[in-house]
């Protein structure tokens, strides 16, 4: 995997690359050439017609004689490395085995998407071509030359259902399979992660290097060696065995939109201020006026005024202790009033079982065990009347960019990756390889549709789903928030018309939903648990009406969120339809567009012939304007990543 590659491997307790310091004027330098890459037609032909010529000769081979070539080529690239030649020999032999195993031949796209991964490339395949089936070729190689090979997903389901799919041509080489999942004990995780290939969230795949890192500190690699000599019963202090070979699917989900904030693990600690502190502070934001005693801007920050100072000034006289400090004054009012103006419950959070938990905008799944910082959390919880739990102290903590740049070797697969290439480019100098498709896509885009109030969209979407369900087909309706999918689930419900609600209160049920949501009639209201990863089967009689139609009721931030979302319908060549039924309401163009949104509001609700073009041009602008602010927060994200590093390191390594 290191042959021809110019790699410094670390000398900690397990094999990872080296951190190295590189300069802004280089990472620049890299996003501007990946506006201009292209890649060769010629190579990928020729690379298609060495596996094709060999499929004949393979289909002859019994299962031995297939798992001793496999063996053999692995042995070469131990040597010569990854190149073309025995790539495509590899790959020939797991054609054949998973036609055998699975019932699944790889297209010619997917022996594509596979050699871009071993290449160490970012692979861009259209939603619906199959990539969890591409990533086995790159896979079975990486592992037949003795690679740890991590399959990062989004999330738990989707770890346990690829793994458990593509099992049986894993085992027919013998490869051994293993998948960590939340609440996993330790001595479990390092057993499973102790396997050749581990299919594993992306977020519990860092904490659990940040454990490591804990546990560890500046531990050499050495010093491991040394110790399983002293003691060869001793219990290895590693959870991971190194970062070896990374497949990253939904590459740009996971590198670029959840990688604005570091991972932090921390320990509660017991709460000095009590409390009473939290429910005075509650109960004086919700006493000033906004624009008089406090401002909040479209960058969802909120800051007092000086008449807002003087009025909290008045307001808290009687109270004692930290109320007394001006510094803790501000510091606690901003926390207040961020909680009670900026984070809305069933959007940001639910509260379930007294307790506050998180949710993922990107993904709207729970995250139960993770917190906002300085005493948001706690403001929130008393806003909400739960328990107030302790205060945290960050233990370590990393971002995803720093992380993941530690593999030997990094990939990734997504369906929308091409926008984002000169960041990815810049950060993890990946480049992405666009896929063809195998088949002609046959998604029919209807035009966006437009309205001025929030009641009028939300009846017209369930009129919509009423309409297209009645005709036989099934309705996947994508909300941005809990709050909304369960809005439209209680309109649904008024009318008599059956449906399905997945969101993060029903993350248990997503098997059970996602398995119906391709059936006759069958309409499901979700969030984003269901934009990305998500294959819904269609019924025969479905496809032979129209397929599966999407409606998408609020634009994201990100353009590539949406297209996740359309990529559910028409799939690997079935019929299908999109549309969008939004609100002038909506965050997206209030935040970002409000006064565009608001001279234009006569042409957007217009039905003029240039009224689509102009609606369309307007959604592009407001989302250009938010990706950008969000590059902007990555890039701080990173910079700040690497100060905090740096200055950890004048007090030793084993702190980071």
């Amino acid at each position: 995997m290191l042959v021809g590659r110019d790699i410094v491997v670390g000398d900690g307790c397990y094999a990872e690359r080296a951190e190295q310091s590189v300069m802004e004027i280089e990472e620049w330098l890299r996003a501007l050439t990946a506006r201009f890459a292209f890649s060769s037609k010629t190579k990928s032909d020729s690379f298609l017609q060495r596996v094709n010529v060999r499929e004949s000769e393979m289909q002859q081979q019994d299962a031995d004689a297939l798992r001793q070539a496999l063996r053999t080529a692995a042995q070469k690239m131990q040597k010569r490395g990854f190149c073309d030649e025995l790539i495509a020999e590899a790959f020939a032999l797991v054609r054949e085995a998973g036609s055998r195993t699975l019932g699944k031949r790889h297209y010619d796209v997917q022996l594509l998407a596979g050699r871009a991964l071993l290449l160490g490339r970012i692979a861009e395949m259209a939603t619906g071509e199959g990539k969890t089936l591409a990533a086995t070729l790159a896979v079975c190689t990486a592992a037949a030359t003795g690679v740890a090979v991590h399959v990062v997903t989004v999330n738990d389901y989707l770890a346990t259902r690829d793994a458990k799919e593509n099992k049986p041509l894993y085992e027919f080489f013998g490869f051994s399979v293993g998948v960590v999942v939340q609440d996993m004990p330790v001595e479990d995780r390092r057993e499973q992660y102790g396997r050749q290939i581990v299919y594993v969230s992306n977020k519990e795949l860092t904490f659990d290097y940040l454990k490591d890192r804990i546990s560890l500190g500046g531990t050499l690699s050495a010093h491991v060696k040394l110790r399983r000599l002293q003691n060869a019963r001793q219990a290895p202090g590693s959870i991971l065995r190194g970062l070896h070979l990374a497949v990253v699917d939904e590459a740009d989900s996971v590198l670029i939109d959840e990688a604005r904030t570091p991972l932090i693990i921390s320990e509660t600690l017991p709460d000095d201020l009590g409390e009473a502190v939290y429910g005075n502070a509650m109960a004086v934001a919700g006493q000033l006026q906004e624009g008089t005693d406090y401002r909040l801007s479209k960058d969802r920050d909120v800051w007092l005024t000086t008449a807002g100072d003087r009025t909290v000034q008045s307001l808290v006289a009687e109270f004692e202790g930290v109320w007394k400090s001006a510094l803790w004054r501000k510091e606690l009012m901003q926390k207040a009033l961020s909680a009670l103006h900026l984070f809305k419950r069933d959007q940001h959070y639910i509260v379930a079982d007294d307790k506050v938990q998180i949710v993922d905008e990107f993904t709207g799944r729970v995250m139960p065990d993770r917190t906002w910082e300085r005493g948001l959390h706690q403001m929130i919880e008393a806003k909400e009347n739960c328990e107030i739990s302790g205060q945290r102290r960050t233990l370590s903590q990393i971002t995803y960019q720093r992380f993941f740049g530690r593999y030997l070797l990094l990939a990734g697969m997504t369906g929308t990756a091409k926008e984002v290439e000169p960041e990815i480019k810049r950060v993890y100098d990946l480049s992405v390889a666009k896929i063809p498709t195998h088949k002609p896509s046959r998604r029919q885009r209807l035009p966006d549709r437009v309205f001025l109030a929030s009641d009028e969209r939300w009846q017209e979407v369930a009129r919509r789903a009423r309409t297209v369900a009645a005709e036989g087909r099934s309705v996947l309706v994508g909300t941005r928030s809990v709050e909304a999918s369960e809005l439209l689930g209680r309109l649904l419900e008024q009318q008599g018309v059956a449906h399905t609600v997945l969101n993060a209160r029903q993350d248990q049920a997503e098997a059970e939903a996602v398995s119906q949501a391709g059936q006759i009639g069958r309409i499901t209201v979700a969030t984003n648990m269901a934009g990305r990863g998500t294959d819904i089967k269609l019924a025969a009689e479905v496809a032979e009406k129209g397929g599966l139609h999407v409606i998408l009721t609020e634009f994201h931030e990100s353009a590539r969120v949406d297209r996740q979302l359309f990529g559910r319908s028409a799939r690997q060549g079935d019929p299908g339809s999109a549309e969008a039924i939004v609100c002038l309401q909506d965050e997206l163009f209030q935040r970002y567009a409000p006064l565009v949104s608001r001279v234009g509001a006569s042409i957007w609700l217009s039905s003029g012939p240039w009224q689509a073009i102009l609606f369309r041009w307007f959604v592009t602008y407001a989302q250009s304007k938010a990706e950008r602010q969000a590059r902007k927060i990555r890039l701080d994200t990173i910079r700040r990543d690497r100060k905090w590093s740096q200055a950890l390191g004048f007090v030793g390594s084993t702190k980071k």
